[in-house]
């Protein structure tokens, strides 16, 4: 075989470190000691730092924002090959100073190995500890930890010791055993490509020959097939109804006639087709590719939906995660306090349930704080509005880590370490027997929606028993109708006294989940269903979107202190009838319920 075609393996690594201790110098001279940087590229940095009166640094090779240059600290993660014998390397240089710390969990999310630069006149320093506890918290095992500048010490051995003593007790406390230490001088080039005489003392490796020492992770292609879904495009022109699902897999590997599902909607079809723009059909695909797929029988699927493939270990889904959370936000972050969670291309919101253990990340002391403050790290349970599908990082780290948005800010990110059974369990597997079960008609979901011009909705009212939520919904059903919609208004009370008289009314939790259920059937037929209901609570909520497809519903509350910002809209008693329906009417066209 010819080797020379063979394709060449590639290691992702992250490199980080303390703002100012080397790191993007390191990078640059690894770039031009293995000749990796485009012909003429040295000369003409060199040139422009002379035009401009300043003295040529290796880290300019990596600064490329003007902004970077002109403040002298590389703000965004930036990213960039470089060439060995034994392989190929993206290295991701992830910021060290304060502000941009959080940048480090996109910097380093999908590193195998790190590096990790100490620079040796400056010591360990509190985003030294930070960014270990990081990769530690990132499920990065593979570290190799640069003291730089040993220049500037004079290439004092003892200088260099007590470095490697300090932060290896710190790296045993976090269970991390770097695969080494290493002195090094990037500006003066000592150690980095080559050994150098002014570090006689040392006897291990150069910089260069350390890093092929990191072994290659086991294949993603030989993990559980996991594909969150990015998007669904459906196409017209020409008589082509195709509806692809698209995404990027992040483990496994999948193929024609494979039979998957969905996670958290259940929705099980097969694969028909393998879709790639520009591109002939394929009869499989795996981890590392963006595709999409047709199925053999259509299924009604959402962005954050993850593909895997039945016959699999399949993710959990739940609303509670126990997790691992480092939070880089300006404010604390608070029990109670509604932020957003992102998992793959999962968004929804998401509260801090409880505190297990909370701990300063640069001396893990731990504390008895009811909030994680900024750069702590915690041991902690998250609850999220709609369960979500998710693995736990020992498992597929890729479907395991997460970021907390709070407002517009990226605040913090982890892992999940356990997974928690949520109280809607129960049901939630209830539903997945009857879809499994479920006899469809001929008729599709589509053509429905496309008959009617509708999408099929529960629009659920409601709120406290002394405000009268049937005179707003039957008002609303009445202009649907004469507005040409297939619509129905269904009372619990009608419940109570048919479907229902056979149970206990203190019962309420066989109520709200028979209600759902009437209503799944209702919707399944293409309906708009307006539903009351008195007093629902935020359980009774999350009852029934285990049993309807959150989208598949809105939710309404009417006067009084709504119970949860899970509701759509929040109406006021006293505006008058015409006004409140006109306000679902515009909150239902903003929706997408009404087509034509």
């Amino acid at each position: 075989m010819d080797t020379c075609k063979m394709e060449r393996e590639l290691m992702n690594i992250v490199i980080t470190g303390h703002v100012d201790h080397g790191k993007s110098t390191v990078i640059g001279r690894l770039f031009a000691e293995t000749g990796t940087l485009p012909e003429g590229k040295l000369e003409g940095i060199r040139q422009k730092c002379k035009r401009e009166g300043k003295d040529f640094e290796y880290a300019f090779l990596l600064d490329a924002l003007k902004d970077e240059q002109s403040q002298g600290i590389t703000i965004d993660a930036a990213r960039a090959f470089f060439k060995t014998v034994k392989r190929d390397y993206l290295i991701i240089d992830a910021p060290g100073h304060i502000e941009f710390l959080k940048n480090m969990v996109t910097g380093a999310a999908r590193a195998q190995a790190a590096i990790l630069v100490i620079d040796a006149k400056e010591g360990v320093r509190e985003n030294s500890f930070r960014h270990g506890y990081m990769l530690s918290l990132l499920g990065i095992k593979q570290i190799i930890v640069v003291v730089n500048k040993m220049d500037l010490v004079d290439y004092d051995e003892k200088v260099y010791n007590s470095i490697v003593s300090e932060y290896s007790e710190f790296l045993k406390k976090i269970n991390l055993k770097p695969l080494m230490f290493l002195p090094a001088s990037a500006v003066k080039g000592d150690n980095i490509a080559k050994k150098s005489e002014k570090l006689r003392w040392y006897e291990g490796d150069s910089l260069l020959t350390a890093i092929d020492k990191f072994v290659k992770e086991k294949s993603s292609d030989e993990l559980p097939f996991r594909m969150p879904v990015q998007q669904v495009y459906r196409f017209t022109k020409d008589g082509d109804d195709r509806r692809i699902v698209g995404g990027r897999i992040e483990s496994g590997s999948i193929k024609v006639g494979d039979k998957i599902v969905f996670l958290p909607s259940n929705k099980k079809t097969k694969i028909k087709s393998i879709e790639e723009f520009n591109s002939g059909k394929k009869e499989s695909v795996s981890a590392g590719y963006s595709t999409g797929f047709t199925m053999e029988e259509e299924v009604y699927v959402n962005r954050g939906d993850i593909m895997c493939k039945l016959g699999e270990k399949l993710p959990n889904v739940s609303t509670l995660l126990k997790c691992n959370l480092f939070w880089m936000g300006k404010n604390p972050m608070e029990e109670g306090k509604r932020y957003k969670l992102r998992l793959g291309t999962t968004k929804t919101p998401v509260m801090l349930k409880k505190i297990i253990k909370n701990l300063d990340a640069s001396n893990l002391e731990i504390s008895n704080k009811n909030c994680i403050e900024r750069h702590d790290v915690a041991e902690c349970i998250l609850e999220t509005e709609n369960p979500i599908a998710y693995d736990l990082t020992d498992e597929i780290s890729q479907t395991s880590r997460f970021v907390i948005i709070d407002g517009y800010d990226q605040a913090g990110g982890g892992i999940i370490v356990e997974a928690i059974e949520d109280e809607q369990k129960v049901s939630r597997e209830q539903v997945y027997i009857r879809e499994d079960k479920w006899y469809s008609s001929d008729i599709s979901r589509n053509e429905r929606i496309n008959e009617y011009g509708q999408n099929p909705r529960l629009i659920l009212i409601t709120g406290p028993k002394k405000v009268d939520k049937k005179v707003i919904a039957k008002k609303l059903e009445r202009k649907l109708f004469e507005s040409g919609k297939y619509v129905y208004y269904l009372g619990i009370g009608n419940l109570l006294r048919g479907l229902n008289a056979d149970i206990d009314k203190e019962k309420r939790h066989e109520h709200v989940r028979r209600l759902g259920e009437v209503s799944h059937l209702m919707l399944d037929s293409g309906l708009i269903v307006i539903a009351t209901a008195s007093d629902l609570t935020v359980d009774e909520l999350k009852l029934l979107k285990a049993i309807i497809h959150q989208d598949d519903m809105l939710k309404i509350y009417v006067d009084g202190e709504k119970p949860d910002e899970m509701i759509d809209l929040l109406l006021e008693k006293d505006e008058g009838v015409e006004d409140n329906v006109k306000k679902i009417v515009e909150l239902l066209k903003k929706k997408g319920v009404l087509l034509k």
